[in-house]
C-alpha cells in the first residue's frame, strides 16, 4: 500500500486513466475489425471506404490522447490501407482470381504466411533420458 498521500492520489488518478484507455483501445480495435469485414465482403451493406475511414479516425484519435503509441497507429494504419488498396486492385481483375486475392489481402490461408512455405527445419535430435533440462557436463 502506497505511504504518502501523493502516492494513493497516483493510484486513484492512474486507475481512472487505466479505465478510461481501456474503454478507448476496444472501441479502436472494434472500429479496425468492422473495417476489415466491410472490406472482406463479410458486413452486408456497409460501405467499405466509409468504415476504413472511421477506422483511421479512431486511431489517429487514440494517437492524439496518447493511449496508443503514434509509430503503432502508422503500422496499423499502414496495414489496413494496404489490404484495402490490394482488395480494390483484386476487384478490377479477373473472377478466378478475386477469392485468392482475398486471401492474401486478409493474411493468405487460414491467416497464415506463404512466405517460407515448405522450409521446415529439422527436428532436434532427442535428449537421452534422465539429461532433459540439465547443462552438460564440464570435461575436466
Amino acid at each position: 500500500m502506497a505511504n504518502s498521500r501523493s502516492a494513493r492520489k497516483r493510484i486513484r488518478s492512474s486507475e481512472r486513466k487505466h479505465v478510461r484507455n481501456r474503454t478507448v483501445r476496444s472501441a479502436v480495435r472494434t472500429t479496425i475489425t468492422k473495417a476489415r469485414r466491410a472490406l472482406l465482403g463479410g458486413a452486408e451493406g456497409a460501405d467499405p471506404q466509409q468504415d476504413v475511414r472511421t477506422a483511421i479516425r479512431a486511431l489517429d484519435r487514440a494517437a492524439e490522447k496518447g493511449i496508443l503509441h503514434k509509430n503503432n497507429v502508422r503500422r496499423r494504419k499502414s496495414r489496413l490501407a494496404s489490404m484495402a488498396s490490394r482488395l480494390a486492385r483484386a476487384a478490377q481483375g479477373e473472377e478466378a482470381d478475386k477469392a485468392a486475392a482475398r486471401s492474401a489481402a486478409a493474411g493468405g490461408a487460414k491467416g497464415r504466411s506463404t512466405r517460407g512455405a515448405g522450409t521446415k527445419k529439422a527436428a532436434k535430435p532427442a535428449q537421452p533420458a534422465g539429461t532433459a533440462g540439465r547443462r552438460p557436463r564440464r570435461a575436466t
